[in-house]
């Protein structure tokens, strides 16, 4: 039993090791979704050895962790989970490894030469600039979601960042002001109205998504500018920069992904599910 609750933990901390990478793979063919954050793997030993000490005036008391209190926090995670249905797996795994071969082949080999050739200042700039860019996608959304509060943010950011900013290149409005971005788009604002997920999709050339997001993203483009481009080879060529910039700062994350991943297909489809719950709930 604490061996595998041991392994049950140490798969949270794996699935919760790639969230910074999703929004490549979003926009690029050749990107795979992978965000890191930092998590850590606790056994049940030494959380039945915790002692909690409080302090109330002169009495101290001692409250320990015991395993009733494990399995009610695995439930309480178990709850937070949210399973997607997968008519499609078979397809959508090759899906996945076309995806796959198209960042170790393209994707990967350019973000290393825009990383080698661009100094970091550069590239974060470039990531600034086209940020601000979108505004009109996350402004739009918090609007539609009834978040007054953000997209006045938003606004206030995008105002800040063209001017203070230069174009956006900077970003004074959170490095000065403390203004953080809402992070909406249109998935999120049919989830809102109580739109599913319908099912896992494995996008050629775009990567993981459902078909709500999948619906999302294309209603989206109506309000990115670099769509409007012309010609259309150029815009073309203006989001494929955009997202290789984007690649350099994450390079060797989606390897260590793939090192630790049992099933990387399930892993990557539970953690994009997780994922986005999570960026509805907020």
């Amino acid at each position: 039993m604490a061996e595998e609750r041991s392994q049950n933990t140490e798969g949270r901390r794996q699935k919760t090791e790639v969230y910074p990478l999703l929004s490549v793979l979003c926009y690029l063919s050749s990107v795979v979704l992978v965000f890191m954050t930092a998590g850590c793997a606790v056994s049940e030993n030494s959380i039945l050895d915790t002692r909690c000490s409080i302090l109330d005036e002169n009495q101290e008391s001692r409250i320990e962790i015991t395993d009733e209190d494990f399995d009610f926090l695995e439930e309480e995670l178990a709850e937070q989970m949210v399973e997607v249905a997968d008519p499609l797996e078979p397809l959508n795994r090759i899906m996945f490894g076309v995806n796959d071969i198209l960042y170790f082949w393209v994707a990967k080999p350019c973000a290393q030469v825009c990383k080698e050739v661009l100094p970091e200042p550069v590239r974060i700039g470039v990531r600034n600039f086209f940020h601000n860019l979108a505004t009109p996608i996350r402004l739009a959304n918090c609007l539609l979601q009834g978040k007054g509060d953000s997209a006045g943010t938003e606004l206030h950011r995008f105002l800040v960042n063209t001017t203070a900013g230069v174009l956006g290149f900077g970003d004074p409005a959170r490095d000065k002001k403390g203004l953080e971005p809402a992070e909406e788009d249109l998935g999120q604002t049919l989830a809102v109205y109580g739109l599913g997920n319908g099912f896992y999709i494995v996008l050629p050339l775009l990567g993981p998504s459902t078909l709500r997001d999948s619906a999302g993203f294309v209603g989206d483009q109506f309000l990115n500018p670099t769509r409007y481009v012309e010609p259309w080879e150029v815009s073309i060529g203006v989001s494929a920069g955009k997202t290789t910039n984007e690649a350099s700062f994450h390079i060797g994350e989606y390897e260590s992904f793939k090192s630790t991943a049992v099933d990387p297909y399930v892993a990557m489809r539970d953690i994009y599910i997780q994922y986005r719950n999570n960026q509805i709930q907020e």
